[in-house]
């Protein structure tokens, strides 16, 4: 993928968690790590099964509006609390909050660079 078109893809990512109030919201690069299936990993979390549904269908209405994008795959809409979503390079989780504690993907991920997305 192209670096303008991920940047663009990114931004529309996180503004998508926004609007609908995901919270923790991190940016895991994984460019510089060898033998990595994709270049990131969008992380949040929301505060009910409801929200965590909410924040995936609004980054598949956004993505797919704005950058003509649809996911290769999706997960975990049934239950709601891990949905992934798959944009290639891009894999976008959300989590519903006490599950995304327990999966702590930031520390299994910690050779890549972190940053931490202002909500």
């Amino acid at each position: 993928m192209k670096e303008a078109q991920s940047t663009n893809i990114i931004a529309a990512i996180i503004h998508s968690i926004q609007e609908k109030k995901g919270e923790e919201i991190v940016e895991i690069d994984l460019t510089k790590i060898e033998n990595t299936i994709v270049e990131r990993f969008i992380i949040c979390h929301g505060n009910s099964s409801t929200q965590v549904e909410a924040i995936a269908n609004n980054i598949e209405d956004k993505l797919l509006e704005q950058c003509h994008i649809k996911a290769k795959h999706i997960e975990g809409k049934r239950n709601a609390q891990w949905i992934l979503l798959d944009y290639y390079d891009i894999i976008v989780h959300v989590f519903y909050e006490p599950i995304r504690r327990v999966y702590n993907l930031e520390s299994l991920w910690a050779d890549g660079e972190i940053k931490h997305i202002n909500s």
